[in-house]
């Protein structure tokens, strides 16, 4: 099929790559020609494993391009994908849907021909109705011959590539038989792997998203709750969330206890369903998300607080070393980072702050460039009167403790992430505190 992506971001641009690698001859599409001349060459504006690949091998086989004219889509495509960002709305939790309505706009005065146009974009509930009803006022052509679906993803970066080619599910938000056999056939390939995919209206399709991401964010939430109840006991929160893994009711994703979520997507998606929640009066979700992005926040307070601890009371005049600037391993993203918000704070209450990260160390540098960065672990830790691990990457699960041990001026390390295997680490003489973990 001939396809469209509309926005080549993390999302527009892993999609396009993918629908290409199943077959579909893809334009992707964007206002930001920097962008479109660097995926136009194979090269990814962001980290995520394989992107890099994949574009090379599916720009090489003529089924993918990239353009900075809406036109180009609208000329080109049977079916075309809203891929755009829906980012925090500034001084509100609500979401900022300029963007979508902007390319939405665009692109439907542009059509000459019947089309499917297919939301991805995580959005609040009733967006997807708004611009259906939109979309039967203003499309130039005759009306019921441009139809819209949703069909939300849930990628995860560093795994997205696999996230989209072989997916949990898939959901089709969807008015029309017609609607629902084009994306069977966009989507025949991954269908054939046998996994669930739901058929539902607009309004469940957009839940799915940002109630699937509440979930999760009240999981993690919950065992940062436990860690602090944990610490104040004696009890060890690893321990604590192994034992609760194992009831098939909770399983052991998202119980890892640490310095909480971050990232593009899951803070401000939660803020988004919580105003929406607001403004259609569902006050419990209102309540239950305000709670759960509160101990989110609080997490970060306690590491700096125990951060400060581990050096005697006073950031003034210390050298902490930060293992970590993106939001997660396998990704260069640093919104709404944890560990930089950290690096931050222990920053401004008068530490000097050296931060390492395999792949974020450029994005860190352009959001906080007051902190110090170093090129490698070992080049961080020098002279370190505390090293905090904030993001699980291998290269610090993985690290030699005997060798840090002769660089840092004070061998003191407060895992907060609980990756680290603390026998080996204290056994190369380092004091070592995790979060939620019992001190020796």
């Amino acid at each position: 099929m001939k396809v469209s992506v509309i926005g080549t971001g993390y999302l527009g641009a892993v999609h396009a790559a993918c629908m290409a690698e199943i077959g579909h001859d893809v334009i992707g599409v964007d206002i930001d020609p920097a962008r479109i001349a660097l995926l136009a060459s194979g090269r990814a504006p962001f980290f995520e494993p394989g992107l890099p690949e994949l574009l090379e091998r599916t720009l090489a086989s003529g089924r993918l391009r990239f353009s900075d004219r809406i036109e180009d889509a609208a000329e080109f495509a049977d079916v075309h994908f809203l891929c755009v960002g829906t980012p925090q709305r500034p001084g509100s939790y609500s979401a900022d849907l300029t963007y979508l309505h902007e390319a939405f706009d665009a692109l439907v005065a542009h059509l000459t021909r019947a089309c499917v146009i297919v939301g991805k974009s995580t959005v609040p509930v009733g967006t997807a109705s708004e611009l259906s009803d939109r979309l039967s006022k203003t499309s130039p052509i005759d009306a019921g011959r441009v139809e819209l679906a949703w069909n939300p993803e849930f990628l995860r970066e560093g795994l997205a590539i696999k996230d989209t080619l072989h997916p949990d599910r898939l959901v089709f938000g969807v008015q029309s038989d017609h609607v629902r056999a084009v994306l069977d056939e966009v989507y025949a390939e991954i269908l054939q792997q046998g996994m669930p995919c739901l058929e539902t209206d607009f309004a469940t399709a957009e839940l799915v998203k940002v109630a699937a991401n509440a979930f999760l964010a009240t999981k993690i939430s919950f065992i940062n709750s436990m860690a602090e109840v944990c610490e104040a006991s004696g009890a060890d929160v690893r321990m604590l969330s192994t034992a609760l893994g194992h009831d098939s009711r909770i399983g052991p994703k998202f119980l890892s206890a640490g310095l909480g979520f971050g990232g593009g997507c899951l803070p401000k998606d939660i803020r988004a369903f919580r105003a929406r929640a607001g403004e259609i009066g569902a006050q419990s979700v209102l309540g239950l998300l305000r709670e759960v992005d509160e101990i989110n926040m609080q997490a970060r307070e306690r590491t700096a607080a125990l951060a400060r601890n581990l050096l005697g009371g006073t950031f003034l005049g210390k050298n902490v070393t930060v293992l970590g600037a993106a939001f997660k391993p396998n990704s260069d993203d640093v919104r709404d980072s944890p560990a930089l918000n950290v690096a931050a704070s222990m920053h401004l209450r008068g530490a000097r702050v050296v931060v390492h990260d395999p792949e974020a160390m450029a994005n860190a540098r352009r959001v906080f460039p007051t902190l110090q960065y170093a090129d490698s672990i070992e080049s961080a830790c020098w002279s370190a009167d505390l090293v905090v691990v904030a993001t699980e990457w291998d290269h610090y699960r993985d690290a030699d403790p005997t060798a840090l041990a002769g660089v840092v001026r004070s061998a003191v390390v407060l895992d907060a992430r609980n990756v680290l295997d603390i026998g080996r680490w204290r056994s190369a003489g380092w004091i070592v505190r995790s979060v939620g973990r019992p001190a020796a």
